[in-house]
């Protein structure tokens, strides 16, 4: 089955749980950036990240290339933010026609509300359940053996 990670980081906890999952099972990878950044410091990333969550924006992402008809399975990747999925990632969402796909996840976060998340996720596409979720605890940041057997459960799953 072929397998495209699409993933938006903020601070490299994602990006570093992307590229070891898509070692493991063999996947590409597409990174979605926002036009506009968000901060990444202090009260200002909670505030603007946390609204922008709550709120459900799509902000308009920078030019990436996407072929659904080369896709089984698509994996999303996020950090979990105020128990929401990342805004780029809704707006990939909403820009891209993805039923018929297996669809399967994994958050990174710091404290909870991956599994809300998770919900919402399941929500923007329409979908009763995800082939396979993830939650991991900041692993680049805070490296943890567990994190790691967490990552082989997951790709396991995937097949």
């Amino acid at each position: 089955m072929k397998t495209l990670i699409v993933y938006y980081t903020l601070e490299g906890n994602t990006h570093y749980a992307a590229k070891k999952i898509a070692s493991k099972i063999g996947a590409d990878v597409l990174r979605i950036k926002p036009v506009k950044t968000y901060p990444k410091k202090g009260f200002r990333k909670f505030f603007w990240g946390g609204k922008s969550a709550v709120m459900a924006e799509t902000p308009e992402l920078e030019p990436y290339t996407f072929d659904a008809s080369s896709y089984d399975r698509i994996v999303f990747g996020f950090p979990v933010w105020a128990g929401n999925v990342t805004p780029p990632i809704r707006t990939f969402i909403k820009d891209n026609e993805l039923s018929g796909k297996h669809i399967a996840a994994f958050a990174c976060q710091s404290g909870s509300g991956a599994e809300k998340a998770f919900e919402k996720l399941k929500a923007a596409l329409g979908i009763q359940e995800l082939e396979a979720e993830l939650v991991l605890i900041d692993p680049k940041a805070k490296p943890d053996p567990m994190n790691e057997k967490k990552m082989s459960e997951f790709c396991k799953k995937l097949g």
